[in-house]
């Protein structure tokens, strides 16, 4: 029988071996194990038995829970700082550019999913089934989403995950901080200087979390995409490939004309896509751009964006922008008038641009809100519900797409903003610029 000390001796190997292990798995870049993780989860999606896939779905809710539990502290915590490292006028003039990019995004967005659908014509050729049905979730109407802007309990909102909500507490505080900060009480403006301190260390220790979850991304992109691969089936891809095909043309042409807005800013497009890519490929496996958030930020922060304006715009953009959504908006219009054999005029076209462009607004934040939106558009234009219950079968396909161009469109309208905030600093004395936005 060896001695205790030689016992010991000879389990060292393996401690240090997992030290190793872990040690290159967390010097590999994320990007690097985000991009295997999609590979081998469509790989073990398309093998896998249905007991390996439904092993793997907890993996995956996990990732989508520990991203849920940073949204609340990091929106609340990210934009009162960002505020209170801001002036009173630049706060609303950084609102107005938010306001008007993610109205002009949308609409342009419908528009070139109009033209790519019009070109290749998707559903030409297909027939209704008179036995599809489809059950259209409620529209809550731009009247009431702009209600529920202003909470009725603070902290409902945040049980309920209610972004407009917390976003405006966050203002509310937020500027009402700013005000003790720069009252001319002596005592008031202690107070304040300690309480945003204090936030500021909230802050940071939001930071320090998120970079721990980020060690187990990798791990739940890969448990998702396997059990959304495994899901779907190349079948169903294969029944409708037109349509998903079409849909990814129109969303790389929208991915060209960010490319082509952010050089004309001055945006880096090559350290831009090194930090973007990351969210870009989660929000890709999770279709949740509230979900991806918290990445989203980090990479926003990385990139050198001000917190003043990305600790607005971006929780505004994973509510409001959604640039993906549209485009699938006008294929989808035009998949459903190919069906029917009744293709777009040019006043319907126009028609969709319109109301495509409120509706996106309109459903912000609600269950489905992919598929209200085209039920919605598809009763003001006047094609059949039904064919909604065809485009069910394609969702997770399509919404993986459509949920990495949201998140990317909100990246690409914070770095021109900030690049237009930068060159507005640079105009002031040289004492007043308080923050780059070098991209």
């Amino acid at each position: 029988m060896l001695p205790p000390s030689n016992s010991r001796h000879a389990r060292l190997p393996t401690v240090i071996d997992m030290h190793w292990i872990w040690k290159k798995y967390a010097d590999t870049s994320l990007i690097l194990r985000v991009t295997i993780a999609l590979v081998a989860g469509v790989a073990v999606g398309l093998v896998g038995s249905e007991a390996v896939v439904g092993w793997l779905s907890p993996l995956g809710d996990l990732l989508l829970r520990l991203l849920t539990f940073l949204i609340v502290p990091i929106v609340l915590f990210t934009l009162m700082v960002g505020i209170n490292q801001s002036r009173e006028g630049s706060v609303g003039r950084v609102g107005r550019k938010v306001f008007v990019y993610y109205l002009a995004s949308s609409a342009l967005a419908i528009m070139v999913g109009l033209a790519v659908a019009t070109l290749f014509n998707p559903g030409s050729g297909m027939t209704l089934d008179d036995s599809a049905s489809f059950s259209v979730p409620e529209n809550p109407g731009l009247v009431d989403v702009l209600l529920n802007i202003v909470p009725g309990n603070i902290l409902q909102a945040f049980v309920d995950l209610n972004m407009l909500g917390i976003i405006f507490t966050a203002l509310v505080f937020g500027v009402a901080l700013l005000k003790l900060r720069e009252s001319g009480s002596e005592r008031q403006a202690a107070i304040g200087e300690r309480l945003y301190e204090v936030l500021e260390a909230l802050n940071e220790v939001t930071l320090k979390v998120m970079a721990g979850v980020l060690h187990y991304v990798p791990i739940g992109v890969f448990a998702i995409v396997a059990s959304t691969v495994s899901r779907q089936g190349m079948g169903t891809l294969l029944s409708l490939g037109d349509m998903v095909l079409v849909l990814y043309v129109a969303l790389g042409m929208q991915l060209l004309l960010y490319c082509g807005a952010m050089r004309l800013f001055g945006v880096r497009l090559g350290a831009f896509f090194r930090e973007a890519r990351t969210p870009m490929a989660t929000a890709f496996a999770t279709q949740s751009s509230s979900g991806t958030l918290p990445l989203t930020i980090n990479a926003a922060h990385r990139l050198g964006i001000p917190k003043t304006i990305y600790g607005f715009s971006l929780p505004l953009g994973a509510t409001l922008n959604m640039d993906g959504a549209a485009i699938r908006i006008a294929i989808s219009a035009v998949f459903a008038a190919n069906v029917i054999g009744a293709p777009l005029d040019f006043m319907s076209m126009v028609q969709i641009v319109l109301i495509g462009t409120l509706v996106s607004v309109g459903t912000a934040g609600v269950p489905g809100a992919g598929i209200i939106m085209i039920a919605t558009v598809f009763a003001q234009v006047g094609l059949p519900i039904e064919t909604v219950a065809l485009l069910t079968a394609i969702d997770a396909l399509v919404g993986m797409g459509c949920t990495a161009l949201n998140v990317t469109g909100d990246l690409v309208g914070t770095s021109i903003i900030a690049r237009s905030e930068g060159r507005k600093l640079a105009e002031q004395p040289a004492q007043e610029t308080t923050c780059g936005a070098e991209s």
